[in-house]
């Protein structure tokens, strides 16, 4: 989906962009809420184009894709009912707020619609509001002072927390003004997304919605993390998923 941006002098309103009004009952109310994800580094124009016109055959939300890609898939995707999804401080989170809000920006002049951005995760186990809150901003102040506004994934890395570290993670993008709060990036040794940290995620933050994404890999894991409070689902098997539906679920 191409949108011409111009920058605000301040910040623009939140918006609500798209997500899951409750637990899909079709595959293709299903495909709407997922950003379909191909985050290998190795990927070639031809694995994007592929996927870019798989995002638009199974009307999949968005496409999500490596940094040097966002400017293809914006092109693909033009005159498309499909958002692009760019990327900051990935994988691990550990650039800094400044570095962060320029790759944001770089991504957004791009063509993204939407930035999904690996927060500080050690400021989120140090319990550091501060540091935390500051990271946070200076992508959302990057995001926000679009007009239309970005929408801003904040990636947390649940698997890696303790319930009280995701309160804490969560509580904070709330008071930010964060969009969404993500599980994870899939990269983690630890794990992804689960049923039972999408929904303390979702309680612990109302105001926020939340997008499951790590190893999410059938329909019927889909639908739990859906009806566990995710509205976005972030995975690279959306194609399979989708192949699968009818047999794992039902007819749609």
């Amino acid at each position: 989906m191409d949108t011409d941006r111009t920058e605000a002098g301040d910040m623009a309103e939140s918006f609500d962009g798209a997500s899951c009004p409750g637990v899909p009952t079709t595959k293709e109310q299903l495909a709407a809420c997922i950003d379909h994800t191909v985050l290998n580094p190795l990927a070639t124009k031809t694995a994007i184009e592929r996927h870019c016109r798989e995002a638009v055959a199974y009307g999949f939300h968005a496409v999500c894709v490596p940094p040097q890609w966002t400017a293809a898939a914006a092109d693909l995707l033009r005159d498309q009912p499909v958002e692009v999804v760019g990327l900051a401080g990935f994988p691990s989170g550990e650039d800094s707020p400044a570095i962060k809000a320029r790759q944001a920006r770089e991504a957004i002049m791009a063509g993204a619609d939407e930035i999904d951005m690996v927060t500080d995760v050690s400021a989120i186990m140090e319990a550091d509001v501060e540091r935390l809150a500051g990271d946070m901003k200076a992508v959302y102040r990057e995001c926000h002072r679009m007009r239309p506004p970005v929408l801003l994934k904040v990636i947390i890395e649940s698997a890696a927390l303790t319930d009280e570290q995701i309160l804490f993670a969560c509580r904070t993008a709330e008071q930010v003004g964060i969009d969404f709060v993500k599980t994870s990036t899939g990269l983690r040794p630890e794990g992804g997304a689960t049923a039972e940290a999408v929904k303390l995620m979702a309680e612990s933050a109302p105001n926020c919605r939340i997008k499951a994404a790590g190893g999410i890999r059938t329909a019927q894991q889909a639908l739990q993390m859906l009806a566990a409070g995710a509205s976005r689902i972030g995975t690279s098997a959306s194609v399979q998923i989708m192949e699968n539906f009818d047999n794992e679920v039902g007819p749609s």
